[in-house]
C-alpha cells in the first residue's frame, strides 16, 4: 500500500485542534486495513516529522433510516499519532 493511499485526510476538530497546541498529537482518518507501521512510516515520509507513537481505533457506522429498514454507515479508522516535541505539522 502506498504512503498516499494510507492517510486519507486529517482530522481537524476541536478536540483535535486543542490536543495539536497542548500535547503535540494529531488525528487522522486512515485506510481501514493500514496498521502502525504503516501509518507511522506514512506520516513520517509525507510530513517530515519523527514519529513516537501511534494509537488507531476502527468507528463503527452510524445508523441510519431508509424508507422501510434501518441500515448503517461505513466503518472508517482514525489514528492519534503523538509527535516528537520538536516536530510540528502545518495543517493550514
Amino acid at each position: 500500500m502506498d504512503n498516499t493511499q494510507v492517510i486519507i485526510k486529517p482530522l481537524v476538530t476541536e478536540k483535535s485542534t486543542h490536543q495539536q497546541q497542548t500535547r503535540n498529537v494529531y488525528a487522522f482518518q486512515v485506510h481501514h486495513k493500514a496498521n502502525k507501521p504503516q501509518i507511522k512510516q506514512a506520516i513520517e515520509q509525507i510530513y517530515n516529522v519523527k514519529v513516537l507513537d501511534v494509537r488507531t481505533m476502527t468507528r463503527k457506522g452510524k445508523p441510519r433510516r431508509t424508507k422501510f429498514k434501518m441500515t448503517h454507515g461505513p466503518e472508517w479508522k482514525r489514528a492519534i499519532v503523538v509527535l516528537d516535541e520538536n516536530s510540528k505539522i502545518d495543517l493550514f
